[in-house]
């Protein structure tokens, strides 16, 4: 254990095509490279002589540009950087693998900095390391509009930031997320004689992360799977917005750890105690079989004379007078935005570090290709995203033949048709897979002594489920997870969704039990609003499929929208297979399964989605014996819908045609934007009812006969 005396009040003064493997640099959504490098033998970097006063001005720089940004912003969180500038100078310069010049290096260590709120420490560190994503304008642009340092870290925005933080806790179970690919792809790449997938993920997350009830289910799973590369630095400042933490959290955070199965060291002056912070890392990453946290004790906006340990530097500029005071303090007598030449010259050798850390690595994969060509092949579909090639036929077609089936069951037949097309195809449940029908049968369960297996169970867990599923598609553009629960649940982890879709994770969420079909459990299981609530959510596809061919048609738009996360809402009842479904169909959003008009006008167009498209389907035939002629849409998704031609639109939906009905399972909000002023929406908008699924149906009008009735009011 890393202890030392407790810390003073105030400071003491290449491009390539030729390997199997494509190279990746720049978004790995855009263009595609791969470069690692060999670990170093010793876990240090060697420090020259005079490099405790380097390490001091550097740590300084850190501070100050944190300060200074933030002053110049009149905005932001001063506090955590100024504390956390030792931890970060230290992880940074001395530990963590990177190449500042290709941030998507595949083997490069992750860093997340949970606790975004302090982010110009992660944009001082970069900056300083030479990532041409952070300059000195852009620091100076802190919180502006289009700048590429906004005011919690997005990974859509900086290279070199791994994942979008922000909400507290987030970011701490992407890292486990991060962690846990790194041990599957090292499990099932790495051979004997060639190590090709060997990095560490590192997180720093704060007495909020520590609350927020989703980093404790990360936890348990972190300990549960033995992730020995995952770090985890909790910045134990004792300060939060309303105070001292000692108001709502006193329990002992390193015995929860201990017992969550994780290795704690205490690091108790994380201020001055340089040494104490590298031993600790050292120790960390001689720990293999379980995660490791590093409590590190710090003093919020360390410096600063009047504001040190107060939650008044936290989330706001110190001020023009304090930021004075607080250079007095730390002898810092340079303008604004200052980095001292000294301090330039030792952080310019991560450049040719990372260079060479990346040419000596590809070096290594020539070599793995000659010896291991099936494995490289997988692994280049993994890290480069690409597809292989008619991967999308093995998604299963349905006739009209084919035996009613729940879209639950017939999404399983689906996931594993895909495993087997697509590498990087993995996920699970939480702890409802022989419910939720998402077991890839011909694989194990990823545990920590299987970490190559693709099953992974995350028990009941949903918020750390969807927030770890983001970690796994972020490690690399070729990795694909899902999750799965009931689709009500989506309410526990709507956080991680939210961030899915914001930080453009291709996450399949697989949820099933889609609404009142499911019966006898009552509402508190069945969905009404959920619907509509992602429908409501930018950047992610929320698709009901009614059939089998929807369901191949959903899973394969699923997996071709690599910037944005997916929602599939399946159902516990068994469906027909109807006629004029069809994958061509599903991509268009909504299209139409029947019609017996001509000229583009239908006497009335019938609406639905899911399960109610075979009720739609049925009224349809009734309305069409009476002589009315009847168009039916499947509305299968929303989204893509809208990301059609306006032509194609008034194709389906023409605007003479104003005698519409939608039917669906849900709240009829939004429905007005398809049936316009005169048309009717059949939907549920109210809780359902504990009942057979037929029974609540029939109560609630969602029925053949109901949509006659209204078809003949209109």
């Amino acid at each position: 254990m890393a202890t030392a005396t407790q810390a003073p009040t105030s400071p003491a003064a290449a491009s390539g095509r030729g390997s199997v493997l494509p190279l990746l640099r720049g978004r790995p959504s855009t263009r595609v490279r791969l470069a690692v490098g060999r670990r170093p033998q010793t876990a240090l970097r060697a420090q020259p002589p005079g490099a405790a006063e380097v390490v001091e001005q550097s740590v300084n720089t850190i501070r100050f540009l944190a300060v200074d940004s933030v002053e110049k912003a009149k905005s932001g969180h001063p506090g955590l950087p100024m504390g956390c500038a030792p931890l970060g100078h230290v992880l940074f310069d001395e530990f963590l693998r990177f190449n500042p010049k290709n941030p998507y290096w595949f083997d490069r260590d992750r860093f997340i900095l949970s606790a975004g709120h302090g982010c110009m420490l992660q944009y001082a560190l970069l900056h300083l390391a030479g990532y041409d994503s952070v300059t000195m304008d852009d620091l100076k642009a802190f919180r502006q509009w289009g700048s590429i340092t906004p005011g919690h870290p997005e990974n859509f925005e900086t290279p070199g930031v791994e994942v979008t933080t922000g909400p507290l806790g987030q970011g701490f179970a992407n890292a486990v997320g991060l962690a846990l690919a790194e041990k599957h792809l090292a499990a099932r790449f790495n051979k004997p004689d060639l190590k090709i997938v060997d990095h560490h993920t590192y997180v720093i997350l704060g007495d909020g992360c520590q609350m927020e009830g989703v980093s404790n289910e990360a936890s348990s799973l972190a300990g549960h799977w033995g992730l020995g590369k995952l770090i985890a630095f909790y910045d134990d400042n004792h300060i939060s917005i309303d105070g001292s933490t000692g108001i709502s959290f006193t329990e002992d955070a390193l015995a929860r750890y201990e017992a969550l199965g994780w290795h704690t060291i205490w690091v108790k002056n994380g201020n001055t105690g340089y040494d104490d912070i590298r031993a600790a890392i050292k120790e960390a990453k001689a720990v293999k079989d379980k995660p490791t946290l590093i409590k590190v004790t710090t003093t919020i906006g360390y410096g600063s004379p009047n504001k040190a340990n107060t939650y008044s530097v936290h989330g706001s500029a110190l001020g023009t007078k304090e930021v004075e005071a607080t250079k007095n303090n730390l002898s810092w007598h340079h303008e604004p935005f200052h980095v001292p030449d000294e301090v330039k010259r030792h952080w310019s050798h991560h450049i040719d570090e990372g260079a060479s850390l990346e040419a000596e690595w590809n070096k290594k994969i020539v070599e793995y290709e000659k010896k291991y060509r099936q494995e490289a092949a997988e692994l280049k579909s993994i890290i480069s995203g690409e597809l292989p090639s008619g991967w999308d036929n093995s998604l299963p077609k349905y006739t009209p033949e084919n035996p009613a089936d729940a879209t639950r069951n017939l999404s399983q037949q689906c996931l594993n048709a895909l495993a087997k097309a697509i590498p990087g195809f993995l996920g699970g449940s939480a702890d409802l897979a022989t419910s939720n029908m998402t077991l890839l049968k011909m694989f194990g369960d990823f545990q920590k002594d299987t970490p190559e297996e693709r099953n992974i169970r995350f028990g009941v867990r949903e918020h750390a489920m969807g927030a770890i599923s983001n970690g796994i598609a972020l490690h690399s553009p070729g990795l694909i997870p899902y999750c799965a629960t009931f689709f009500v649940f989506t309410d526990y982890m709507r956080a991680a969704i939210r961030l899915s879709a914001l930080c453009g994770s291709r996450v399949i969420f697989v949820m099933t039990h889609d609404s009142i079909g499911l019966g006898e459990d009552g509402p508190t299981h069945q969905p009404v609003e959920q619907l509509f609530s992602l429908r409501a959510m930018p950047n992610i596809l929320m698709l009901r499929p009614a059939d089998g061919n929807e369901t191949s048609g959903a899973y394969k738009i699923a997996v071709l929208n690599r910037q944005r996360p997916s929602v599939l809402a399946l159902s516990r009842q068994k469906l027909q297979q109807l006629k004029g479904t069809s994958v061509e169909g599903v991509a268009k959003g909504g299209y139409i399964i029947s019609d017996n008009s001509s000229g583009n006008k239908p006497d009335i167009i019938l609406i639905g989605t899911g399960s109610e498209l075979e009720i739609v389907e049925k009224a349809a035939d009734e309305l069409r014996k009476d002589g009315k002629t009847v168009r039916v849409v499947s509305l299968v998704c929303w989204e893509l819908f809208e990301e059609q031609s306006e032509k194609y639109k008034e194709s389906v939906f023409p605007s003479e045609v104003t005698s519409r009905i939608s039917v669906e399972a849900g709240v009829t909000f939004g429905w007005e934007k398809y049936i316009g002023e005169k048309g009717k929406a059949i939907g549920v908008d109210r809780f359902g009812s504990s009942a057979p699924a037929g029974k609540i149906y029939k109560e609630l009008g969602l029925t053949v006969e109901n949509v006659i009735a209204t078809a003949k009011s209109l």
